[in-house]
Formats: structure tokens, C-alpha cells, sequence
């Protein structure tokens, strides 16, 4: 196994590279929260990949913005998501279900701005920039200081832990909470609803808000700047590309390797790609790029490092798994 890299920031190993022009891939893995009891008992703001992507205030919103829309985005402006969610009721406490898990349509989240849309355009003081099926925009207007966590990061858990909160300013956590109840009701009442429960799918029965922040809050890595192409099916990668005047594909092109930097939904099966590539020589180095316990780790690996170590040079020479490299 190659040794790991320890002592390396997020941008080092790229400066490496950079340097003596090598041709490397990044591949990102996503990252899990490591809770800091420090934190006054709250986790901090992002999941790890988050951070590592956009900086420590994380200012998801106006960079998912950006990769779904081709409309301008004023930098300096401070943008919130709102998402139609699923709060699912246990015996004492509520948990916030993902995206992937509530079958929402284009339709269904057509119908469901509509009816909350007044309330909204009404406290946030600002119309709605843009809808998507998932996604909503707005300014943040009054709720510019409320400090939240994306559906990405709190879904499956008890919401207490991850309601938006005051930060220097108090009583917007409250005024959200308000208008959140407000189309709570809307919601419950709705056609929407009745209709999914036909459908046997769960309601939705609230609105989540999350990402606040400005484009000019961006503090991305110089791997993520300094690429040529970005793989992945996140839309984040799709904004990134926009602010950075970088080419973005969902689909993994084996011909451009060379330069990119890829986040993956199912990154172990590049591996064989990737693997073929730094034996046949289309690769010097591929750079891995992984969280754990919360904490940026790069490891590059180069063909030398594929094959697996042992004493018995008379056996065949097997290679690296990708369970074997991830578990490392």
C-alpha cells in the first residue's frame, strides 16, 4: 500500500502537481460528520466535502443556484435554499427524510410554491429567483444571519439537533419558524398531499431552508480551481464550473482524464478506469481525496503503488481493490 499523506493541506498536494505539469485525476469521496463537543454541542456547519468544495462558511445556496440556472448571480448578494421536505414522526422525536427518499415531482413542486409562495415573497421581502424540482432560491433578505445545515447533512436524524438557530441577531430563528409552521398548515390542507397519500408516499409537510450565503464567501481549493474538467452529478460541481469558467459533465469521460477532478455517485466503479489508466501510462498519478473522521486526508497513487506487497515474489502480482484502498 502506498503511505499515506500526512501533514498535507488541501491545496499542497496540487501545488505538486502544478509544478512539474504531471497528469493526475482527483476523485473526491464524500464525507460524514465528526462531532466536536466543543461546538457548543452542535456539529459544525457542512458535511467535510462541503467545506473542503466552498470554504468554512459553506454558502451552498448561491453556488447551486449557479449550476442550475444560466441567469446572472450577483456575488455579493446573500442567497437561502428552500427545499419541500418530509419531517417523519417517531414515538418523541421528528426526522428530516432526504431528497432521494420522497419521490417528489416537477408538478408537485410546481403546486406547492405556489400556495406557500405569498408567505414567502412576503417575510423574505424578496421574490423567488428561481424553481427547481428540488431547489428553491430566494434572497435571504431578513433571514441573512439564521445558520442552517443542508438536507445532505442532517436528513435521517432528529431535527432538534439541526432547526436553524440565531446567530448574532435574535429572534430570526423564531420568525422562521413561524412562517414554517404557516405553510405547514397550507401543506397539510392541500391538494398535493391528499393526492400522494392515493400514491401511498409520504406527505410534504414542511419546508426546509438551508445554505445561506453569497457567492463572494466561495473559498474553493486550488485542485477545484486549477482543473481543466469536473466530473459528477452533484449540482454543486455544475456551479463551481460556472463561478470558475470550468467545463462540467455528470458522466465520467474516459478519453479526458488528464486535469479533472471528479466527485462520483458511485466513485468504485472508476476504479477499474483509473487503475488501467495510470498502468498504460494516460496517468501519472491519481489523487485521492477522503474525510475521515471529519478530516481532509490526500493520497496519490501512482502504477507502482497498485500492486499489492508480499514476500513471495513467485506468485502472480495481484492489484489494489478498491475496497482495500478506501478501508486504508
Amino acid at each position: 500500500m502506498p503511505p499515506k499523506i500526512r501533514g498535507m493541506t488541501a491545496n499542497s498536494a496540487t501545488s505538486l502537481a502544478k509544478q512539474s505539469n504531471l497528469r493526475r485525476f482527483t476523485l473526491m469521496l464524500s464525507g460524514e460528520d465528526a462531532f466536536d463537543s466543543e461546538e457548543d454541542d452542535r456539529p459544525v456547519k457542512g458535511l467535510p466535502h462541503e467545506r473542503f468544495l466552498l470554504g468554512n462558511l459553506v454558502p451552498l445556496a448561491p453556488v447551486l443556484l449557479l449550476g442550475q440556472t444560466s441567469q446572472a448571480v450577483n456575488p455579493s448578494e446573500v442567497i437561502a435554499c428552500l427545499q419541500p421536505v418530509h419531517l417523519h414522526a417517531t414515538r418523541d422525536h421528528l426526522i428530516l427524510m432526504g431528497q432521494n427518499q420522497i419521490d417528489l415531482t416537477q408538478t408537485e413542486s410546481t403546486e406547492l410554491l405556489k400556495t406557500a409562495l405569498p408567505y414567502i415573497e412576503e417575510d423574505f421581502q424578496n421574490p423567488i429567483q428561481f424553481q427547481g424540482q428540488y431547489y428553491w432560491f430566494i434572497a435571504a433578505g431578513p433571514f441573512a444571519s439564521l445558520a442552517s445545515y443542508s438536507i445532505d447533512q442532517a436528513h435521517g436524524r432528529n431535527i432538534d439537533w439541526w432547526m436553524p438557530r440565531d446567530t448574532h441577531e435574535e429572534g430570526i430563528a423564531k420568525r422562521w419558524r413561524k412562517l414554517q409552521n404557516e405553510i405547514q398548515m397550507l401543506w397539510h390542507i392541500g391538494s398535493v398531499n391528499e393526492t400522494r397519500e392515493q400514491r401511498g408516499m409520504p406527505s410534504i409537510n414542511s419546508l426546509w431552508i438551508s445554505g445561506i450565503g453569497k457567492l463572494s464567501d466561495v473559498q474553493a481549493p486550488k485542485v477545484i480551481q486549477q482543473s481543466n474538467h469536473f466530473y459528477g452529478s452533484h449540482p454543486l460541481l455544475a456551479g463551481l464550473g460556472r463561478l470558475y469558467n470550468i467545463s462540467h459533465s455528470e458522466e465520467l469521460n474516459t478519453q479526458e482524464l488528464a486535469g479533472s477532478f471528479a466527485w462520483l455517485d458511485n466513485p468504485e466503479s472508476a476504479w477499474p478506469t483509473l487503475s488501467a489508466a495510470l498502468n498504460d501510462q494516460e496517468l501519472d498519478e491519481v489523487l485521492i481525496i477522503d474525510f475521515p473522521k471529519g478530516k481532509t486526508r490526500e493520497r496519490l497513487y501512482k502504477a507502482k503503488d497498485l500492486s499489492k506487497k508480499t514476500w513471495a515474489f513467485w506468485k502472480k502480482v495481484q492489484l489494489l481493490t478498491w475496497k482495500e484502498i478506501i478501508s486504508s
